[in-house]
């Protein structure tokens, strides 16, 4: 199946010739940032449990990122299909809910095999190959929630909290390879992840009202915004862009304003 709506767009060029992958590539914020680089000149390999939703011209490869030997097996069909990559976006990840008392020993587990060692495993596996690329990007997906204290998202909170600490960790050590390393953490996005939420929640329309007041912009972050800093961030252009994490999240983070200003 081909997207007839995705083409290339006037561009500087810098992505031209580029290889990337994006975990989760096949639905949400991974889709948006995969057609972002596509349209800007990158291949682009959407790394995903369900590939046969991912629609051409990206690419579409099957990866379970909780596994290892699933990651190196999906890396090494990429770079076998390319002969090289250039950009790897640790995107896929899994949500969770609830206070401390929530989660068990074997969900806590689960989450942080996925959230954090998954995005470990993916870089892992491509820095062989981004060690030979004089483009050489990554970039995490963290969240406002490894920053802000939300309610209902301890698990969550400390699994992208981990990624941010990671972000700054990896590229310390990826100075030298000449590897840029940075994470971009969205806040509330409208995503099919969120919509689930809002779908099981009691009052529907009152929990979507809540999450876009939550935000000083008084709505939810779309992903075309996020794939639009995934971009910057990995953009050989960006060559002083470096140990950054980059809020898209609509001022929650860092503004304060008063009760009811717009």
């Amino acid at each position: 199946m081909t997207d007839s709506t995705l083409t290339r767009r006037a561009d500087d060029g810098s992505y031209d010739g580029t290889v990337a992958v994006v975990t989760g590539g096949a639905s949400g914020l991974g889709k948006a940032i995969a057609e972002e680089l596509y349209r800007r000149g990158s291949t682009v390999y959407c790394l995903d449990l369900t590939p046969e939703q991912v629609s051409a011209p990206l690419i579409g490869v099957h990866c379970n990122i909780g596994e290892t030997a699933s990651v190196t097996a999906a890396i090494a069909e990429v770079v076998a299909s390319a002969h090289q990559l250039d950009i790897v976006v640790a995107n896929a990840g899994i949500g969770a809910q609830g206070d401390i008392e929530a989660n068990d020993d074997d969900e806590w587990m689960r989450v942080l095999n996925i959230n954090v060692i998954g995005s470990a495993r993916t870089v892992r596996a491509a820095l062989p190959h981004l060690r030979e690329s004089s483009k050489a990007a990554i970039v995490f997906t963290s969240s406002i929630a490894a920053w802000a204290g939300l309610p209902q998202r301890a698990l969550y909170s400390a699994s992208k909290g981990a990624i941010s600490a990671l972000t700054l960790a990896v590229a310390t050590d990826c100075l030298p390879l000449g590897i840029r390393v940075n994470a971009v953490a969205p806040g509330t996005a409208d995503t099919p992840w969120v919509g689930r939420l809002l779908d099981s929640a009691a009052d529907p329309a009152a929990e979507r009202a809540a999450l876009e007041s939550r935000q000083p912009t008084g709505r939810l972050v779309q992903p075309n915004e996020v794939a639009e800093a995934v971009a910057y961030l990995a953009s050989p252009t960006s060559r002083s862009t470096n140990g950054v994490i980059l809020a898209v999240d609509g001022g929650l983070y860092s503004l304060r304003p008063r009760p009811n200003q717009g």
